[in-house]
């Protein structure tokens, strides 16, 4: 129609954002045209650094961050990625780090300070096992997303010439995050970035042991189910078309429908497939959208990023995220 407001929408091509970006599902009074960028996280920093997008995918501590900064977009509670953090944190053997209170006077590898992972895990070691996660050095080696971002004076970058990866392997770091978080990959965030390299969880123990129904037992008892990838809209497109968040909201529940039928038919052989379909045990839905499936995560990752100083104060979720569910 041509009174339809052309959006451009980056979101990354999940299982069950595939029906929304191939067309079969529509997004209600709106065209869109999808951008790709590979990986997803160059559109997080395009989106603070430039409001490249009208609806883009973002990291929910990079979006907190620029939201107290005031950017001009807010969030759905549209999560596209759900994952767990007790896990992926590994350390050396010879480091004599056993529990997260050992990580005091060490050195600890991650992307970026205020990279979600990071923040979930550090809000975990620091909530149910006692860290003090200011006596702990961050080491970085990439950027971080919103540039006005001041760091905590613990947080250090990696030398010139020197990446997590590499440091590990010397001993100069004795701990670090797994994956695109930090000691499993190399360089900034370029296409492919983390194909070529090791997985540090098969050079590197654990440090939690039993991770899996350690993760579980916490979420039965706090119900909190970590969130990444939520959706943000520029606050002109929200202003101006007042059934847009529903439109957004709808599609994506629609799109993620025949995907959710596929993992409980036992389908999909995917890393993130199997993941949330060992999750169909926890709870029903591993891919819950909206405010009240969500508060309790949402809370606490406001109380961590509070916590870790990468947000001045605690906002109100009205002003950070648009209330509605599916």
């Amino acid at each position: 129609m041509a009174n339809e407001p052309h959006l451009n929408v980056a979101i990354a091509s999940y299982g069950h954002t595939k029906a929304l970006k191939l067309g079969d599902v529509r997004i209600a009074g709106v065209q869109p045209a999808f951008i790709e960028v590979s990986p997803i996280i160059g559109a997080f920093r395009r989106m603070v650094r430039d409001l490249e997008f009208d609806v883009c995918e973002m990291a929910p501590t990079t979006y907190m961050i620029a939201r107290a900064l005031g950017a001009p977009f807010i969030a759905l509670p549209i999560f596209l990625m759900r994952r767990f953090h007790h896990g992926g944190f590994v350390v050396r053997p010879d480091s004599g780090i056993k529990v997260p209170k050992d990580l005091e006077g060490k050195k600890v590898g991650v992307r970026a300070y205020s990279v979600t992972t990071g923040v979930w895990t550090r809000g975990i070691f620091v909530n149910e096992y006692g860290l003090d996660s200011a006596n702990v050095t961050w080491v970085v080696d990439d950027e971080e997303h919103v540039t006005a971002l001041k760091l905590p004076p613990n947080v250090v970058h990696a030398p010139e010439g020197k990446s997590l990866q590499s440091m590990m392997k010397a001993g100069e770091i004795q701990a670090g995050f797994t994956g695109p978080a930090g000691v499993g990959r190399s360089g900034p965030p370029v296409s492919g970035w983390d194909k070529a390299a090791p997985a540090a969880a098969d050079t590197y123990p654990e440090l939690i042991a039993d991770v899996e129904q350690v993760e579980a037992d916490w979420f039965r008892r706090s119900g909190i189910y970590p969130i990444h990838g939520l959706i943000v809209v520029k606050d002109e497109h929200i202003e101006r078309h007042p059934g847009l968040a529903r439109a957004l909201m709808d599609a994506f529940v629609a799109a993620k429908r025949p995907y959710l039928e596929a993992l409980k038919a036992g389908q999909g052989d995917g890393v993130e497939d199997k993941r949330y379909r060992k999750f169909l045990s926890l709870m029903s839905d591993p891919l819950p959208y909206g405010m009240a499936a969500n508060r309790p995560s949402i809370e606490a990752l406001v109380s961590y990023s509070l916590q870790q100083k990468l947000i001045p104060s605690r906002p109100q979720l009205d002003q950070v995220f648009v209330q509605i569910d599916p």
